[in-house]
């Protein structure tokens, strides 16, 4: 009797860990009308960053400002509140590009993206694809403002990871600075892989296994245990306004990559943040190879992606979710 006393009870525990970390949506939303993300502009977007501002890492710093300066005039284009941070990377002047749309005044939701690339590589998923989500989530809000105020933020040198010089690094500890209250902070980190083919996802524990798709055909919203209810509320309005799966990893343990993009910065500083992926490295065979072109992303997926998104922002700027601390 004890025995299966124990096992009932570790069964039961293993069921509340595994509905801990993939914070499942037990009953569908219901959809919310959101204007479609455009594919032809998310395609355009990507191919100017891998392209034209190929290559983008911190040793072209030309190519970096070319980027910026697009983001720039795409987040006016939208009628975005433009401003900039300007800081130094070993003496060379490098732009972080901030946009506000809705009414001025706090909490403020931060979303970003980076656009720099690892080394004299495209880069096309990572993160022109990220970049291009934030500039075509710019022109959604600029046609219909949220009901409190949103951020978006284009950052430099997030390729030099754990570093005080990466872009999100400095506009975090400059929020925290000013004390500005962060509602939440979103990192837009690759989101044009797809794939329909089995076995194409992996994850970064073998115990995983059990509670994701072997497809790459989601998207995943990821963060800490302490961002439970951000986490839950992003993904359920994502999930409500998008047309692409929506998973999620809410870790109340160590998992290796959760940390590896703009959110981490955000965390640092204090904030609650979460990361909206396609996963990257355990699905993408591409990641930070020549290989990862414009032709290889799935636009009209991303669209949806981006389409969730806003419907996500929309909502957690409205307060109709809030991040745990």
């Amino acid at each position: 009797m004890w025995d299966l006393i124990i096992l009932g009870l570790l069964l039961a525990a293993v069921a509340v860990l595994a509905l801990a970390l993939t914070q499942p949506i037990l009953f569908p939303p219901r959809r919310t009308p959101a204007p479609p993300a455009d594919p032809a502009r998310l395609e355009a977007h990507v191919r100017y960053l891998s392209e034209r501002c190929a290559p983008r890492d911190y040793a072209h710093p030309e190519n970096l400002d070319r980027a910026a300066d697009y983001a720039a005039a795409s987040f006016r284009e939208s009628g975005g509140r433009v401003a900039e941070q300007g800081y130094r990377v070993a003496k060379v002047p490098c732009r972080i590009v901030l946009a506000r749309f809705g009414p001025e005044g706090p909490p403020v939701l931060v979303v970003g993206a980076h656009y720099d690339a690892h080394g004299p590589h495209p880069a096309a998923d990572d993160n022109a694809s990220g970049v291009a989500g934030l500039l075509e989530l710019a022109r959604l809000l600029g046609r219909n403002p949220p009901a409190g105020c949103v951020e978006l933020a284009a950052y430099p040198h997030e390729e030099l990871f754990g570093s005080p010089d990466m872009g999100s690094r400095h506009h975090a500890d400059a929020l925290r600075r000013e004390n500005a209250p962060v509602r939440l902070m979103v990192s837009l980190e690759m989101l044009g892989c797809f794939t329909d083919e089995p076995n194409s996802q992996r994850v970064p524990l073998p115990l995983l296994n059990l509670l994701y798709p072997s497809r790459g055909d989601f998207i995943a919203v990821v963060g800490r245990f302490r961002e439970r209810g951000a986490i839950r509320a992003f993904k359920r309005a994502m999930a409500a306004g998008g047309g692409v799966p929506v998973r999620s990893v809410c870790a109340p343990f160590p998992v290796p990559g959760l940390d590896l993009s703009d959110h981490s910065s955000f965390w640092l500083a204090g904030y609650p943040a979460l990361m909206v992926t396609d996963t990257a490295f355990l699905r993408n065979p591409r990641y930070h190879s020549a290989q990862d072109t414009a032709e290889t992303l799935d636009y009209p997926r991303m669209a949806e992606v981006v389409r969730g998104v806003y419907t996500g922002v929309r909502s957690l700027a409205a307060g109709k979710g809030a991040a745990s601390r």
